[in-house]
C-alpha cells in the first residue's frame, strides 16, 4: 500500500520498573489494512495495544494517528480522535437491552448534547443487524450466548465509527464457525477503509485474516511480513515451538498391557458462556508420560483443573477405574492425583523447607526424611536454599520448589502445567533431567501440559494437541513434526 499511514508507531518503549515490556518498537498501519500482532505469552502485545489506546503511558517513543501525536493522551481523548477498542472481555451494561447498549455507544459525549436525536434508534438497529444481533435486540446481556456478547462488543466499537480499530483476542472462546463469522465482520472494517490492529493467540485464524503480521518476543520485533513469511521464520517457530523439533528414542513400555490410569471422556467446561473445553477425551495409562500441547488459551489448565476437581464439568473422569465425580479437590489429591499449577502457588513468606514439609505432612518422619533426601538429589539447589524464603528464589528455583512440593505428596499421577514458562535454558535442562530420572526410578504417571513442544516431545510416550477447546491430534512424538507441527503453529 502507498500513501501516508493511518497509524505510525516509532521507537515505542515501556518499562515497568526494571522490566522492559516493549523495547524500541516501530510499525505502521495503512488505511484499509489489517495488521496482526502475534507472539507467545508475555511478549508485550497487550502492552502495545494499551499504549495506543491510552490506557498505559509510553516510557518513550511516538504514536501518531493521521500525523497527530496521541502517545500519552488519556484514553477518552484517544477515543475522540478515532481509535476504538474491541475488548477481549465483554463489558456491557447488564441492566440494559442489546439495543440500549448500542444506543449508549451512539450517544454524543458532549455536555451540551446529552440526548440522542431520533435517528439513533434506526442506527442502532442497523448496527445490530450488521453484526448478527438483530434477533436478540430486546434481550439483556446476561441472557446472551458468549458469541453474541463478543458481537455486542464489536457493535459498540462500530457505533463510535473509529478510524483505527484495536481488536483484542477476538477468537478466544469461539467455535470454528463463530471464528469464521467474526473474521468476516472484521474484514468489513478493512473494506470501509479503516485500519485494524488485531491481537490474538490463534495464529492460524490471524494469518488467514490479516494483510501483514508483526511477531513480538520479549517486547521486541522478531519478524514482520506476510503471514506465510512470518510463519516460516525460524525465530518465530522457535519462540512458539521452543526450538528445533527433536525426536527421542524412548525405552519401550508395555503400554497396552498397563493398567488403566486416567480416563477423560467427553469433558466440557463453560466459564459463564465461554466454551473452555468441548467434548475432550484422552487417556493416560499407569506409568505413562503423556504430553498435552497447545497454545495459551487452548484449554490445558481448564482440563487439569477439571481433573483435580477445581472446576465443574460435564462428561466423566475416572482414575484407576473409579469415577472422580463428587470428590473434593482435597480427596482427589489424597487419592494420588497431584497438580503442580502454572502459577506455582508457593507460600512466599515460608522457607523452602517449610514449603516442602507442607507437601509431605501426611508422611511419617522417616518416610518424609527419605523423600526429602531423594528430592534434594533431584534438585540439589533446593538443599542449599532450605532456609531461604520462597519469594526470594529465582523463577527457575521457584519452579523446582513447586514440582518438589508436589512430589513430596508421593503422587501416582503428577500433572505439570506449563513448567517451562519463562525459564532460562539452563533451568530447562535441569527440569528435563529430573523428568528423565522420575521415569527411570519411579512408577509415577505424568501428564505434562506445555506450549513448548520441544520440551514436551522428548518426555512423552504419546502426545495430544489441544486447540480451540478440542483435541485436534493424538499420536506418538515421532509423528508430531510430520503430521501436527504446522497445524499446531
Amino acid at each position: 500500500m502507498s500513501g501516508a499511514p493511518m497509524l505510525e508507531v516509532t521507537s515505542l518503549t515501556r518499562r515497568f520498573g526494571g522490566l522492559v515490556a516493549v523495547k524500541d518498537l516501530g510499525f505502521t498501519i495503512q488505511p484499509g489494512e489489517i495488521l496482526g500482532l502475534i507472539g507467545p505469552n508475555g511478549s508485550g502485545k497487550s502492552t502495545v495495544m494499551q499504549m495506543i489506546m491510552g490506557v498505559v503511558r509510553p516510557t518513550s517513543g511516538s504514536i501518531r494517528l493521521d500525523g497527530t501525536e496521541i502517545g500519552g493522551l488519556p484514553s477518552h481523548q484517544v477515543a475522540r480522535r478515532g481509535v476504538g477498542l474491541v475488548f477481549q472481555h465483554s463489558r456491557p451494561l447488564n441492566r440494559q437491552t442489546v439495543l440500549e447498549n448500542i444506543k449508549v455507544a451512539l450517544l454524543p459525549d458532549s455536555l451540551i448534547a446529552l440526548f440522542a436525536d431520533r435517528s439513533v434508534d434506526g442506527k442502532a438497529r442497523a448496527i445490530a443487524e450488521r453484526v448478527g444481533l438483530g434477533a436478540v435486540l430486546d434481550r439483556k446481556p446476561p441472557t446472551l450466548a458468549f458469541a453474541d456478547l463478543r458481537r455486542l462488543e464489536l457493535a459498540k466499537a462500530v457505533a463510535r465509527h473509529p478510524k483505527l480499530v484495536l481488536v483484542d483476542e477476538p477468537f478466544a472462546g469461539l467455535t470454528a464457525s463463530e471464528v469464521a463469522q467474526f473474521s468476516a465482520l472484521i474484514k468489513e472494517f478493512r473494506d470501509e477503509g479503516r485500519a485494524v490492529l488485531l491481537v490474538d493467540h490463534n495464529v492460524k485464524s490471524v494469518s488467514a485474516l490479516v494483510d501483514r503480521v508483526l511477531a513480538l518476543y520479549l517486547g521486541e520485533r522478531i519478524a514482520e511480513g506476510t503471514a506465510a513469511e512470518v510463519m516460516q521464520n525460524e525465530t518465530v517457530r522457535r519462540v512458539y515451538l521452543g526450538g528445533a523439533l527433536t525426536s527421542t528414542v524412548r525405552a519401550e513400555r508395555a503400554a497396552e498391557a498397563a493398567s488403566p490410569g486416567l480416563t477423560v471422556e467427553n469433558v466440557s467446561v463453560l466459564y459463564g458462556k465461554a466454551q473452555a473445553l468441548q467434548d475432550v477425551s484422552l487417556h493416560v495409562r499407569e506409568g505413562e508420560f503423556v504430553s498435552l500441547v497447545g497454545l495459551n488459551g487452548a484449554g490445558k489448565t481448564t482440563l487439569f483443573n477439571a481433573i483435580s476437581g477445581l472446576v465443574a464439568h460435564a462428561g466423566t473422569i475416572t482414575w484407576a477405574g473409579a469415577s472422580l465425580h463428587g470428590r473434593s479437590p482435597a480427596a482427589i489429591a489424597r487419592g494420588g492425583i497431584v497438580q503442580c499449577p502454572e502459577t506455582r502457588e508457593l507460600f512466599g513468606e515460608m522457607s523452602v523447607r517449610e514449603n516442602l514439609d507442607l507437601g509431605g505432612n501426611h508422611l511419617g518422619a522417616k518416610e518424609r526424611a527419605e523423600r526429602l533426601d531423594w528430592l534434594f538429589e533431584l534438585f540439589p539447589i533446593l538443599q542449599n536454599r532450605q532456609s531461604q524464603t520462597a519469594r526470594t528464589l529465582s523463577g527457575g528455583e521457584q519452579q523446582m520448589l513447586a514440582i518438589a512440593r508436589a512430589l513430596m505428596m508421593k503422587p501416582k499421577l503428577l500433572i505439570l502445567d506449563e513448567p517451562t514458562l519463562g525459564l532460562a535454558p539452563v533451568i530447562l535442562e535441569t527440569l528435563s533431567k529430573a523428568l528423565d530420572r522420575l521415569r527411570r526410578e519411579s512408577p509415577i504417571t505424568v501428564l505434562l501440559g506445555e506450549q513448548n513442544v520441544t520440551f514436551a516431545l522428548p518426555h512423552a510416550d504419546r502426545v495430544y494437541v489441544l486447540e480451540h477447546a478440542r483435541i485436534a491430534w493424538e499420536g506418538p512424538p515421532g509423528r508430531f513434526e510430520a503430521e501436527a507441527a504446522q497445524h499446531y503453529l
